[in-house]
């Protein structure tokens, strides 16, 4: 969330903020107008409550009779309006917290103003795109023939935007998550295996709770969530942790299941490339705000390795302020090329939240033992997201007999160089 102190001091860039991101501004006014009266009731109490203490040492030094009693009286009539105040402050609180859980974060100074996602600006493009001497099949077509993907099963044990990987495709999925640990593990991250179930507190610390509340399974016997990106775990291991500087930064990497109702959407239902269930490894940074760009260029380039490694076209953007996410301050999206509908399909987010998480989630480090702590900034971006990484693999690696080869990079993992 962002610091109560600065959207007091600075509402005309909070505003300017929530309409570059096509939000309302009226949760700014909300916000203005129940900080107002808790400041105010607050002020109200703390002095009624100094008058209290004075006249309550004056009433003990006094005598029965009526100027006791009245002092009396009248201390009963301050608790009591003490007491409604305390009532007024709590409300105006509630609402103040709800504005704040609802503000997203400031974009930084390069990122481009737009309205949504044809305004996102294309950075460059690298990798040749594969010049097919015959007409190339689509991923589920390739998968189908092949027998390696299973989508009828997959309906048929949970439903709609569900699929089951068999035999080859099974295995290249296996290989695609060990090869992506693997490589994040020589750039010095440490491999983690958190819960796929998160409570409400981390998905608050995060900022998925209660922006896209709507788009997750919710468990309502537990009050549990499936995690709707592997995000939503990783950087809650740090939850209420105060870190000595020289622990800075870490690095974590996991693979995990991730879940999300895809509310609204009804594009790309064909295959894999928009699904309810979804593997993804994920690679998270926790570092010194003096370092939190920087480590955004070094999670791009981690991300666009694996790319690269694996011979795919891709192409980076920086996203536009009514495109980027709720929490994120900057972004660069990481699109792979599939060419048989010559579409670019994101594999691939690598987010700068700079402290926005870490206030929700309250997540510090010491810059010395002698020095009150500060938050931490977070990062964070996927390497990579498995089914868009599969599909362009089956597309751009497919052969005109129906096989496809399997990319170097992937053939220790594999055992084999051809599928089919």
């Amino acid at each position: 969330m962002l610091d109560v102190n600065m959207i007091r001091t600075q509402p005309d860039a909070i505003r300017k903020m929530l309409a570059d991101r096509n939000r309302d501004a009226g949760i700014l006014d909300r916000f203005l107008s129940a900080d107002s009266e808790w400041r105010s009731l607050t002020d109200e109490n703390n002095r009624l409550r100094k008058v209290k203490n004075e006249v309550s040492v004056q009433i003990s030094k006094m005598g029965k009779g009526e100027e006791k009693d009245a002092k009396v009286l009248e201390m009963r009539e301050v608790a009591e309006r003490i007491k409604g105040n305390d009532a007024g402050i709590a409300r105006a609180e509630a609402v103040r917290d709800d504005c704040l859980l609802n503000i997203p974060n400031m974009p930084h100074p390069s990122v481009p103003v737009g309205k949504d996602s044809s305004e996102n600006v294309v950075l460059y493009e690298r990798g040749e795109r594969r010049a097919f001497g015959f007409a190339p099949k689509r991923h589920w077509e390739i998968a189908e023939a092949l027998d390696i993907i299973d989508f009828e099963r997959g309906v048929k044990v949970a439903g709609s935007g569900f699929y089951c990987l068999k035999g080859d495709g099974a295995r290249l999925e296996r290989a695609l998550v060990s090869f992506f640990l693997d490589t994040h593990a020589g750039h010095g991250y440490t491999e983690v295996f958190p819960p796929i179930l998160v409570n409400k507190d981390a998905l608050t610390g995060t900022g998925q709770y209660p922006n896209l509340k709507d788009d997750m399974y919710h468990l309502e016997k537990d009050d549990m969530f499936l995690n709707p990106t592997a995000e939503v775990p990783v950087t809650n291991l740090l939850m209420d942790e105060i870190l000595d500087i020289g622990q800075l930064p870490v690095m974590y990497t996991a693979y995990l299941p991730s879940f999300r109702r895809e509310v609204g959407k009804h594009a790309d239902t064909r295959g894999i490339i928009r699904v309810h269930e979804f593997n993804k490894v994920e690679m998270v940074r926790f570092v010194h705000p003096d370092a939190s760009y920087a480590a955004l260029e070094e999670l791009r380039g981690d991300a666009e390795g694996l790319a690269a490694a694996l011979g795919l076209p891709y192409r980076v953007l920086l996203l536009c302020t009514g495109d980027m996410g709720f929490s994120c301050s900057k972004c660069y999206d990481m699109e792979l090329h599939a060419p048989a509908d010559d579409v670019w399909l994101e594999a691939s987010s690598c987010s700068n939240f700079t402290d926005f998480q870490a206030r929700r989630a309250r997540i510090k480090f010491r810059p010395e033992p002698h020095l009150k702590s500060e938050f931490v900034h977070t990062l964070n971006g996927s390497g990579l997201a498995l089914p868009r990484t599969m599909v362009a693999i089956l597309e751009n690696y497919q052969n005109e007999d129906g096989t496809v080869a399997v990319p170097e990079a992937l053939r220790g993992y594999m055992g084999k160089d051809t599928i089919g």
